[in-house]
């Protein structure tokens, strides 16, 4: 039997009737996509809840084939697979419960950097969405020269982000709604190409997939899953980056909003988000790098005696131990440097702040008290 986690987590989402959710729970609850597969027949005793009906939908013989064909697919073409259990998936985005079971990525990135943002809007961005992408990007360079850009490679405001990511030296990555058997707008793939130098593209999709409009409302959860913020540059009263910020919100990221003039159609959606307070409000990368505690190496940590650590958990240990080293933090920065899931991490901070160590700031940022 073959023992390639990727070929298994690639085959689990073929298997029909078993869905994202369910595909991830198996695999957290059995410990990998290959054991699924291995102790199908048994399921049921190490996970009474699973039902009969998945235990079917996982025998699948044209499953196990197509896998191994998009397998073959991915070494020939030096495409990285990245399933749930490898180190270089995505830990803000594993820690949804919606999160693809497989990735597929082209170009060069580490996803876990610290400072990840996704710039949306509309595919109709007039020149103000335009000329705030890039200004707003020129000066995060400066600001936060480490931030990685994402965004879908769309008309408007997804490419006019990407393309000043390009031309300011900021990495950038492009979450597609289909395989990486092509570009979708065929138009972007100069930039496509730019882009894999330092970013690069994602998709969740297996090739031949086309890219349907249902398949870019599900990729979104990919972008919003993966960063620490979202903002929305410029949308409508109803489009595709609204559902983003909507999903940003639901996964307690930090989602912002470009305001505009109440007339403009293309305003509509982020003054909406402001009013209802589903996004704060931002006129410049500065307003955003304060807002999520990104100034970094700009703030020296104060100096916290050791002692004052003795009646913490090992696990609260580390965390004191990481604010002391860097300063303040975001929660998704603590996420990715500690490797705690969300909701434990969560709950050590909470305790934390009860003892009186740390002190929880605007925007999910964590400052040690002295």
């Amino acid at each position: 039997m073959n023992n390639d986690e990727r070929f298994y987590a690639i085959a689990l989402t073929l298997c029909q009737g078993i869905g994202r959710i369910n595909a991830k729970r198996l695999i957290d609850e059995t410990g990998s996509a290959t054991s699924v597969f291995e102790n199908r027949e048994h399921l049921q005793e190490l996970i009474p809840a699973v039902s009969q009906r998945i235990k079917e939908a996982l025998d699948n013989p044209e499953a196990l084939r197509r896998a191994e064909e998009e397998l073959e697919f991915v070494e020939k073409n030096s495409i990285t697979c990245l399933t749930l259990k490898d180190e270089a998936y995505p830990s803000r985005l594993r820690e949804c419960e919606d999160a693809p079971v497989v990735l597929f990525f082209k170009g060069k990135m580490d996803f876990n950097r610290l400072h990840m943002v996704a710039m949306v809007g509309t595919r109709r961005a007039t020149e103000y969405g335009k000329q705030f992408c890039q200004d707003f990007v020129k000066e995060l360079k400066t600001l936060c020269p480490d931030a990685v850009i994402v965004s879908g490679l769309a008309y408007g405001i997804d490419i006019h982000a990407h393309r000043a990511a390009v031309g300011n030296g900021l990495s950038t990555v492009g979450v597609l709604a289909h395989g990486l058997d092509r570009i979708y707008p065929q138009v972007h793939r100069k930039t496509a190409v730019d882009m894999l130098a330092d970013g690069g593209l994602l998709t969740e999709y297996l090739t031949g997939t086309n890219p349907d409009a249902f398949n870019f409302v599900e990729r979104n959860r990919i972008v919003a899953g993966m960063t620490d913020a979202t903002i929305v540059v410029e949308s409508a009263s109803k489009g595709g980056s609204l559902i983003t910020a909507s999903l940003a919100n639901s996964y307690n990221r930090d989602c912002f909003a470009l305001p505009g003039r109440i007339d403009s159609e293309y305003s509509k959606g982020c003054n909406h988000l402001i009013r209802e307070n589903r996004a704060a409000l931002i006129t410049s990368a500065e307003d955003f790098v304060k807002a999520m505690g990104w100034q970094g190496g700009k703030q020296k940590p104060q100096a916290i005696q050791r002692d004052l650590f003795v009646d913490l958990t090992p696990e609260e240990q580390q965390v004191a131990k990481l604010l002391q080293a860097r300063g303040d933090l975001h929660v998704n920065t603590l996420t990715v440097e500690t490797n705690l899931p969300i909701n434990q991490l969560n709950a050590i901070l909470f305790s934390m702040e009860m003892k009186g160590v740390v002190k929880a700031l605007v925007g999910g940022v964590y400052h040690l008290l002295a």
